[in-house]
């Protein structure tokens, strides 16, 4: 149902085009939206004569009363001051523009209950192309599933700041899925290549920081291009954005298709990773290296095993870097100058963080 902040700025608006107060009434009697500063008691008090009456208009003392209908049934009771037929044209006016406004919110909502279902499996494959017809989306087109995740609650306000981003409402659904989570069930264009997706997402990114004033994190699934499959682009967002979460932390985008050796890893038994972990290090643990050695193991890894190129950014002498390695291989066995023990330590921090993301889960 329309909110009664969207009904207020509704009639506002109306106010400004028809130089006239307007007041909506619920069915119970409550007052939802006026114009007036400050709102006659009595207009509320003939609420059930309007709604028991047959007509669909009444003249009250002075005052013109209009039914806003859903499915034949009233919702709202719409209030003109005036009895002449100025107020009678404008009454009709307002409450034909209401009611246009209650179906277009309630097309949307059985739109976006229907993508909702989608995504959760909830429909059968026989019913997935008969509603989309009814509700004309479109099949065999390409779309992919964006899950963007804050550390806030996802308050109406940020739905519809992404529902401004992508207006086109017969082509894109954006939908709140829990206290921090929305979707966005993105259309695309034929044309449209995977940089022109990520770029979507960096939109997004740009757009909800500022509005949210919050970390936004964005994960993408992979395109499909038939309606039954968004729900797998949809669980693949949710495997990039837990995977992400573990050997991605620093990204605020991760991209299922690109999530390289930590999509295995995150498939591994804990008890496949302890034994993997004992095996490499022998009693050494992850947690025994100081801040300053995995700052340094770091940025050696983003450098490609470049000890120059490192050394520099890190302001330190090429000799200072070069006993530091020395020192970790004392510990670890394993020289990350050479490739093969580089890579062995690598996937042994990414197992080792892994089990620490599992673990923390299990309590």
């Amino acid at each position: 149902m329309i909110s009664n902040q969207i009904l207020q700025s509704t009639v506002d608006g109306l106010k400004n085009i028809i130089r006239k107060d307007i007041t909506i009434i619920d069915r119970e009697g409550a007052l939802v939206a006026t114009t007036e500063s400050d709102a006659n008691p009595a207009t509320l008090s003939f609420v059930n004569n309007v709604i028991q009456s047959p007509a669909e208009n009444q003249l009250i003392q002075g005052s013109q009363y209009f039914k806003v209908l859903d499915n034949g049934i009233t919702e709202y009771i719409l209030v003109v001051r005036g009895d002449d037929e100025d107020a009678f044209r404008v009454g009709k006016l307002a409450a034909f523009h209401i009611q246009a406004l209650m179906m277009a919110y309630k097309e949307r909502f059985d739109r976006d209950n229907f993508i909702k279902n989608l995504l959760l499996d909830n429909l059968l494959l026989v019913d997935i192309y008969s509603r989309a017809k009814k509700l004309r989306i479109e099949n065999g087109v390409r779309r992919v599933v964006y899950l963007v995740e804050t550390n806030v609650d996802t308050d109406m306000s940020a739905v519809e700041v992404l529902r401004g981003i992508f207006p086109d409402r017969q082509k894109d659904f954006v939908t709140a899925v829990d206290e921090t989570s929305i979707i966005l069930v993105k259309e695309l264009q034929d044309r449209d290549s995977a940089g022109e997706i990520e770029q979507i997402a960096e939109t997004i990114v740009d757009t909800l920081s500022t509005e949210a004033m919050s970390r936004i994190y964005v994960a993408i699934g992979s395109v499909v291009t038939d309606l039954k499959n968004v729900s797998s682009s949809f669980k693949e967002a949710r495997l990039a954005q837990e995977v992400g979460k573990i050997f991605e932390v620093e990204k605020q985008i991760v991209n299922y298709e690109r999530l390289g050796i930590g999509r295995l890893i995150y498939q591994l038994p804990l008890p496949l990773c302890r034994i993997f972990i004992n095996e490499m290090l022998q009693g050494f643990s992850i947690e025994d290296i100081d801040e300053e050695m995995f700052t340094t193991v770091t940025k050696f890894f983003e450098n490609d095993l470049n000890v120059s190129e490192t050394s520099r950014e890190l302001f330190i002498h090429r000799n200072t870097l070069v006993y530091r390695l020395d020192k970790l291989q004392k510990l670890t066995r394993l020289d990350l100058r050479k490739f093969t023990d580089a890579i062995t330590f690598k996937i042994t921090l990414m197992v080792n963080r892994y089990m620490q993301y599992r673990e923390k889960q299990q309590f």
